[in-house]
């Protein structure tokens, strides 16, 4: 009889023990059985006969994870302090019965590459990992498809990374007029019959390029010679929920545990890659175009330097997009007697007003309630609505311009792929002429004729408490205006109390990175690791029972490891969610060792616990 420790794939268990008959190699895929339910799982490692009764494993699978595969679940585990068992869940495994079709597929068509873009597919080659710093319009996915296609030829697999919000019809089509249908898009949204279609040509070779969202890295690749991580700086490559990993950070892990090139592109860098990474600059547009910047320094909402400025776009038969950080018609509302928030009864939140449906929703934990019409703090029916959103921002529009097709883009309205696909299909030909939406305005959307980018509320985002906030909204205040004179002119209209921050380095990505860098010297990524961690309890006296407890352990540890910093603890930015309440520990330390010894004391005291963190509400 042989005994194993099985991994329940995606539960929060530890590995549990059964035995069979037969030799199972480790990371098999197997059917056991937990609590009269059929479980998937996989084999963890053969252990000597245990002192208790053991279950037998129901069923070996032909299905097991590959060598980059185990290497990513151990290392997830590890880095990230995260359950094994549900870092498991993560991963698609191989299947030994699809047969592999032996297809020496060639791919002679190639972009007609500028000098500059030869010289950064050049410096591409010659460095294992390496960012390529382009600015929008610059060309970069030239570069990417032409070392795609050196390694496709090679007959090597590809992995191409992007937001999954730039996994679009356009981004397909190019795709295809390079490589024909030998690739496959993978994301979230597509269909399981679709997926399933997918991953059968992907396991029998008949594909080698997966274009997708950061979850196409769990793919089980056994000749994965490149990855293309595109908008490397985007936030959504970090999972917000655990195993609370970076898929841009994995595959550098990947590029320095096996023979694998990581090209990482964007327009406007994480301070972190450009500090860490060897870069190649591509500057100016591979279309001729130029931008005017104009500033309408006012609070947010619709001014007549903006109604203006669009007036002038629809009127020349162009188009323009408009930019507003918040969804509903308005963010909150507020008594103007007393100052009051409407909030979420679960969460420590004000709740968005939908005004069409006459509801109240929270953002946070999706509780909704009828508009209330009285103050619950002082009565007074004096109610007023704060921080204009898509919904309103639209409606407004629609007023002022009657006879314009205006359309929403936010997460309200693009709930599937397919609505996706509609909306920009429509705006592409012309059917919309002005585009409303949140931060998915601003990912790699290519039209020629938008002449116009607004962009409102950027303030909020700029003023948020967080090390990153002016990186993260320069970022996204560059990205959105990179949507406006892709061919030709293009005007930016900058609405903002910021103007200075702004006129500094809109166009000048460069010089605000190298002043970002003398800011954060010493405190912050990428001179210093921080680890943050979160308690959460319906019994707020449980929470700060637990908090201080794992306090006393983190001090025991701090003063062992010198260089480990107690950065502060206490209530959480957002005080509640979903009816728990929630308090943190920031943790700071050059070494990543001292973070993991850290973050393990706290897990063991049931915090969630976040390596590198993005969020800190």
């Amino acid at each position: 009889m042989n005994y194993y420790e099985i991994i329940p794939s995606g539960l929060n268990y530890k590995p549990l023990t059964y035995h069979s008959n037969y030799e199972i190699a480790s990371y098999t895929q197997v059917f056991i059985n937990i609590k009269n339910k059929k479980t998937l799982g996989y084999v963890f490692k053969k252990i000597s006969k245990p002192e208790f009764k053991t279950l037998e494993i129901l069923e070996i699978l032909p299905t097991k994870l590959t060598e980059i595969q185990i290497s990513l679940l151990n290392f997830i585990s590890y880095y990230y302090i995260s359950n094994l068992c549900v870092s498991a869940g993560l991963f698609t495994p191989f299947n030994d019965n699809i047969k592999p079709i032996l297809e020496d597929n060639k791919f002679n068509k190639e972009p007609n590459l500028s000098d500059d873009q030869k010289e950064a597919l050049k410096f591409a080659k010659e460095h294992k990992t390496s960012l390529l710093f382009g600015d929008t319009g610059s060309g970069k996915s030239e570069v990417y498809i032409s070392l795609i296609k050196e390694y496709l030829n090679q007959g090597k697999q590809v992995l191409f990374l992007m937001p999954e919000i730039s996994l679009t019809p356009q981004m397909q089509k190019r795709l295809k007029s390079y490589f024909g249908d030998k690739f496959g898009l993978w994301h979230s949204k597509i269909t399981p019959k679709k997926r399933n279609e997918i991953l059968a040509k992907f396991l029998s070779g008949e594909i080698k390029l997966i274009a997708g969202a950061r979850s196409a890295l769990f793919l089980p690749f056994t000749n994965l010679g490149l990855i293309v991580v595109d908008e490397e700086h985007d936030e959504s490559y970090k999972s917000a929920q655990n195993p609370r990993y970076n898929a841009r950070d994995l595959a550098l892990f990947l590029a320095n545990k096996f023979d694998v090139k990581v090209l990482l592109g964007s327009a406007t860098p994480s301070l972190v890659t450009y500090f860490k990474q060897a870069n190649f600059r591509l500057k100016g547009t591979f279309y001729k175009s130029e931008k005017e910047f104009i500033y309408d320094e006012s609070e947010t909402g619709l001014s007549q330097k903006i109604l203006s400025e669009l007036e002038r776009s629809i009127s020349i038969g162009k188009q323009a997009v408009v930019f507003v950080p918040t969804r509903a018609n308005f963010k909150y509302l507020v008594c103007r007697d007393c100052g009051h928030t409407i909030k979420c009864p679960f969460c420590s939140v004000g709740m968005s007003f939908y005004k069409r449906r006459n509801m109240l929703k929270c953002q946070y934990c999706g509780f909704t309630m009828p508009v209330v019409k009285t103050c619950e703090n002082c009565e007074s029916e004096m109610i007023e609505a704060k921080k204009i959103g898509t919904d309103e921002l639209t409606a407004k529009l629609q007023e002022a311009f009657k006879d314009t097709k205006i359309a929403k883009f936010d997460r309200d309205e693009i709930t599937t792929q397919s609505r996706l696909e509609k909306s920009l299909k429509a705006f592409n030909d012309g059917e919309v002429q002005i585009l409303v939406g949140t931060q998915m305005l601003s990912k790699g959307h290519d039209y020629h004729n938008v002449d116009l980018a607004v962009i409102m509320g950027i303030d909020e985002l700029l003023n948020f408490p967080d090390f990153r906030s002016r990186e993260r909204t320069l970022a996204l205040a560059m990205q959105v205006a990179g949507r406006a004179g892709r061919v030709g002119r293009g005007r930016v209209v900058i609405q903002s109390l910021q103007k200075e921050f702004f006129k500094s380095y809109i166009d000048d990505y460069d010089s605000f990175l190298a002043d970002e860098i003398a800011y954060r010297d010493g405190l912050y990524p990428p001179f210093a690791r921080l680890l943050r961690v979160v308690i959460s309890d319906k019994n707020e006296n449980l929470a700060k029972e637990r908090l201080n407890e794992c306090l006393k352990e983190l001090n025991n540890l701090a003063s062992e490891e010198s260089n480990l910093q107690i950065v502060g603890h206490g209530k959480c930015a957002i005080e509640m969610i979903s009816g728990k309440y929630r308090y943190e520990i920031l943790l700071r330390s050059n070494s990543h060792i001292a973070l993991i010894k850290a973050g393990k004391i706290c897990s063991n005291f049931g915090f969630d616990v976040d390596m590198d963190p993005m969020n800190f509400s």
